[in-house]
Formats: structure tokens, sequence, C-alpha cells
């Protein structure tokens, strides 16, 4: 069951990848057509549907695919991609590689296209983990991905406006700034138990802050984000005291790591963006405690197997 959900959830990240990416190649019109009809179920239309770096039609586009926004989509693919670059170590991957292969190529394009800075980090992040911990061999792949990418002239759009965002130079990320002073202005009038989810109390403050963390605080105050971070701290505690278990099952290890890895990039990717607790957007939210709860299931699983039954494969 756990190998089938991880194979639905990677099939519909690229399906969604490949809608991202039919939908940057098609002209504008068309694009904002094909979404605007989607007005049906509550999906925006017109214009604003199509989105910009800056909001600025002058520079490049960024993918959305039908995820409304770009960071939306980058954080779904952030999760899945490291879900499905896990799978490349299995010995029994969910998906057969000659398939898999393209598939994680499409979604690192739509990703690229997405030029969603935050999932691209908190994707480097997790795989950095996965590399260290685990399978060694891929830091020659993200040693070569990183080359290749930062020398590539098709790239160099990419690379400029990630090293401005790095420099703080770019007005997104100087807005950032300002986002983040505004909400620690909140927090501290407001420290234990935050102004809830309806809006704030005072005229001079706003709820709305690209940072799960500070919006967290935001909402539910130091107690709330006290609580989140002491279920992460605990999943990840459980994590190193299991992680000598999953050698045990060719077929669990790989679902283990690349679940627990994809937490790891959306807490890296939280500090930049908050979709992941923004009730706007409450697919993201979903998705990413989906991860949470499939990361506990096969550590409980890892814990029966290992223990009673390290030779039997997991069903």
């Amino acid at each position: 069951r756990l190998e089938r959900l991880i194979r639905f959830l990677i099939l519909f990240a690229f399906v969604e990848a490949v809608i991202g990416i039919a939908l940057y190649a098609i002209p504008d019109e068309l694009a904002m057509r094909a979404l605007s009809a989607l007005r049906v179920v509550g999906y925006p239309a017109g214009p604003g549907v199509l989105r910009y770096i800056r909001d600025d039609p002058n520079l490049p586009q960024r993918a959305t695919a039908t995820s409304v926004d770009p960071n939306v989509l980058g954080s779904l693919l952030n999760l899945n991609l490291t879900l499905a670059i896990s799978q490349l170590f299995a010995r029994r991957p969910v998906i057969r590689r000659r398939y898999l292969l393209p598939m994680i190529g499409g979604m690192l394009l739509c990703l690229g296209l997405s030029f969603s800075r935050g999932s691209m980090v908190g994707l480097g992040a997790a795989m950095m983990m996965v590399a260290s911990l685990r399978y060694r061999k891929l830091w020659w792949v993200l040693l070569a991905g990183v080359a290749i990418f930062a020398v590539l002239p098709q790239t160099q759009v990419y690379v400029a406006h990630f090293i401005a965002g790095l420099r703080g130079e770019d007005l997104a990320t100087q807005m950032r700034f300002g986002e983040y002073k505004d909400a620690l202005t909140l927090i501290r009038r407001y420290p234990i138990l935050g102004v809830g989810f309806a809006g704030s109390p005072d005229i001079d403050t706003y709820i709305g802050v690209s940072n799960l963390y500070l919006l967290i605080a935001q909402e539910m105050g130091l107690i709330g984000l006290s609580s989140f971070l002491l279920v992460m701290g605990l999943l990840f505690v459980r994590f190193w005291r299991t992680r000598g278990l999953v050698h045990h099952d060719e077929r669990l290890e790989p679902l283990w790591w690349g679940l627990h890895a994809a937490v790891v990039g959306a807490l890296v990717g939280g500090i930049f963006d908050h979709f992941l607790f923004n009730l706007d957007f409450h697919h993201s939210a979903t998705l990413f405690w989906l991860i949470v709860g499939l990361a506990t299931a096969a550590t409980e699983i890892a814990l029966s197997t290992g223990q009673n039954r390290p030779d039997e494969p997991v069903r």
C-alpha cells in the first residue's frame, strides 16, 4: 500500500509537470483561456492566471500548471521529486527506471520554469541529506547537475535570478525582508496564542509572510510554533533511531529515505515560502501532512519488520 501511494504521488506530480510545461510553451493567450476555463471549479480567471517574475510581463514567465501560484507548484514538485529521485537507488523501484528517469527530468524542468527558488533550495537540502547519510553516489549526480546548470547559456537567467535572491538584490527578496519585519512586530504584540486565522486585530499589521515558521507564530503564537517544531523533532528523533533497521528490507528502504527527505525539503523550503500552512492553498498543506503521515507509517513498518521479521519483504 505504501508503494502504491508513492507511485500515485509521483505519477500525479509528473502529470502536473507536463501540464505546466505545456501551458508554458503554448501562446500566452491560449494558456490564459485554458486556465480560465477552470473557473467553473473555482480557479481564477483572466490575465492574472499567467504569472511572471515580479508580476512584470516584460520579465520571464513562471510556470504554474494548475496550482494557481508558481511557488505552490514548486512546493509540490519539491516533495515529489525527492520521492522520485530516492527511487533511482532502489533495487525494485515503484516505477521502472526507464520511465522514472524521463519523469524526473520533466519534473525538474517544470521546477526550473516555476522559478521557485525556495523549492529549489529545499530540494537541494533534501538530496544532500540523502547523499550524506545513505546514497553517497548521489553526490556525483548533484555536483554534475549544479555544474551543468551553472555553465549552460540557456540557464543563465535562472542563475542570475537565484544569485540576486541570495544577495537580497531583487525586489521580491527585499519585499520578503519587509514581511519578516512586520511579522515580528505582530508576533511581539501577540506572542502566546497569536491572532488566529481571520485577520490581524490591529490596523497597522497584517497576517501573511513568506515564511512557514513566522506564519505559524502569527496565527497560532509561540505555543503553536513550538508544537509544530516538537512534532517535527519527534519525527526525526524516530528517524535517527530507526535508520539502521530499514536496511533489512530493500523495498522499504528507498521509500523510508525518500519520505523523510521530502519532509526535510519541505521544512527548508518553508523558510522562504508559506504555502504549507496557508489556508488559501489547503492542498499544499494536505500534501505536506500526508507525507509526514507516510513517513511515520514507514518508520512503524521498519520497527515491526526490522525487529521481528527482518527478512520478510514489506507488504
